[in-house]
């Protein structure tokens, strides 16, 4: 069992090289917005009922994924409502069963993000789309970015068509495990 879990700030196309992966590798995509709509219907983000339903719904999951052997790919926006170690909690349970993770970090600088964040596109999700916010934001995001655990493939996806981002990713998924 693998689980990509594919991380980086908003716009940096996480959703769409995901769905890139997903679709060329038959994975199945556990993207963020799935649970944070789900539980943002009723709680306000970032309160204690969204933060501990958000995290309580990601972990069911991939536990449950993790049980039945089933590969998936899980994309992530570090900050900080989410619980410190959430990383490494997930790396945790795919171990325990036998399982790898593969941290792969997408960066796009903040003018990039910028030049992307009032997309129609990321209306779809609820996606963050307003600039002020994001600037403000930024350096939050920033320093949750820092703390991830080491990726195994980081992608600056300013100078990275979708496309060969995906290529470089199903490529590290299906080269040969070292030990």
């Amino acid at each position: 069992m693998k689980l990509l879990f594919l991380h980086g700030p908003p716009a940096a196309g996480k959703y769409t090289i995901a769905r890139a992966v997903s679709d060329a590798t038959g994975l199945p995509l556990f993207h963020n917005h799935l649970i944070v709509d789900a539980v943002h219907a009723v709680f306000p983000f970032g309160s204690p009922g969204f933060v501990a339903l958000r995290e309580r719904f990601w972990l069911d999951v991939i536990r449950a994924a993790v049980a039945e052997g089933r590969s998936l790919i899980f994309t992530f926006q570090p900050e900080s409502s989410v619980s410190p170690g959430f990383p490494e909690q997930v790396a945790g349970i795919v171990a325990a069963g036998g399982g790898d993770t593969i941290f792969v970090q997408l960066r796009l600088d903040l003018a990039g993000q910028i030049s992307r964040i009032a997309n129609d596109d990321r209306a779809r999700f609820g996606k963050l789309r307003d600039t002020a916010l994001l600037e403000q934001l930024h350096a939050d995001f920033a320093a949750c970015e820092t703390a991830m655990p080491a990726s195994a493939l980081t992608i600056d996806t300013a100078s990275t068509a979708p496309a060969d981002a995906a290529a470089r990713i199903i490529a590290l998924l299906t080269a040969p495990q070292s030990n």
